[in-house]
């Protein structure tokens, strides 16, 4: 069944959007939403971003930041947001969209970025990862949808869980607990790699302490008191990037559920009710402030605004969690 939303306004979107209403909302067969999806590597926002790479298999002339990217300047400036539109913040649009993969394979993209694509940190290779685990994460998951050897940054995350089961990108400061950001940001890394490989009993009991972490906290509490732990739990903005919210966490148990088989753990009630109390009475949610910082172009609509993308994400959620109510 699905919830109430005003799906023709949503199949009047971009491809990327389009095929993920026909088949996750519609239902339709296979063939149409297919057909669809095959279209983002022809037009609209996916060929704009094909259309942007560099002849070394980089966007922007860079792994995280713009080869332009002034570390001391005003757009390094605390509150002005970094820029989205390098190598990595493209890659995971592209994945995040439903592109296939076979359009960047044949660009030899996986190859391209082994021989020219460095981290700014330590000028470490790109398909090596780094030190940060939400950067690790994005490059697990690209790396295992274009073919590349990322074995070894699936290594680190069992190296680097925390002992109270998460992640936390600021391990390298001193911390010892983890993060709400990049702990769902590891586990969607973990949960891609499960996706293409089966994963191994380690990947798995890795993937299963991080949900512990978040189910334990209802996705958006604080352990020790039961409160939110911030005021942005609940201010929905797409694209997501790196940030937190019980509907980015949502959407991915719902995807981890499909994989593993499973009924949505009850202990997500009090968030999903966040994602519910949002939904505005025509059937859609508003976009709160989107992440500051150079783009491409804009893909969703201003602040204020009903957001087609936040609409797809909630009602997906809903349903999911509604049908097995």
């Amino acid at each position: 069944m699905v919830s109430s939303a005003p799906i023709v306004w949503l199949l009047d979107s971009d491809p990327a959007l389009r095929w993920q209403v026909e088949r996750d909302l519609l239902g339709e067969p296979a063939a149409v939403w297919q057909a669809t999806r095959a279209r983002i590597a022809t037009e609209g926002f996916g060929a704009r971003l094909l259309a942007l790479q560099d002849p070394d298999g980089q966007w922007a002339g860079g792994a995280f930041f713009p080869a332009d990217f002034d570390f001391h300047g005003p757009e390094a400036a605390e509150g002005a947001g970094q820029p989205w539109t390098a190598t990595t913040w493209t890659l995971n649009s592209l994945r995040e969209w439903g592109l296939r993969s076979t359009v960047l394979r044949e660009r030899r993209t996986a190859e391209l970025l082994a021989e020219n694509s460095r981290w700014e940190y330590e000028n470490l290779p790109y398909w090596g990862g780094e030190v940060d685990c939400c950067i690790n994460a994005w490059t697990v998951a690209n790396g295992q949808w274009l073919g590349a050897d990322i074995t070894g940054i699936v290594d680190w995350f069992l190296e680097h869980r925390l002992p109270d089961g998460g992640w936390n990108c600021e391990w390298v400061e001193g911390s010892t607990r983890s993060s709400f950001h990049s702990t769902l940001n590891s586990l969607k890394g973990l949960l891609a790699h499960e996706f293409a490989t089966g994963g191994t009993e380690a990947t798995r009991a890795a993937r299963c302490s991080g949900e512990e972490y978040l189910l334990r906290r209802g996705l958006f509490r604080r352990l020790s008191t039961g409160e939110p732990v911030a005021p942005w739990v609940d201010q929905f903005a797409y694209p997501f990037r790196w940030s937190y919210t019980v509907l980015n966490a949502a959407e991915y148990f719902r995807q981890a559920a499909l994989l593993d088989g499973t009924p949505p753990d009850p202990r997500m009630a009090d968030a999903i009710e966040l994602i519910r109390a949002a939904r505005q009475p025509d059937g859609t949610w508003l976009q709160a402030r989107p992440h500051p910082g150079r783009v491409w172009f804009e893909v969703d609509a201003p602040a204020g605004e009903p957001s087609k993308w936040l609409t797809l994400f909630g009602t997906r959620v809903l349903n999911w969690w509604d049908s097995q109510a």
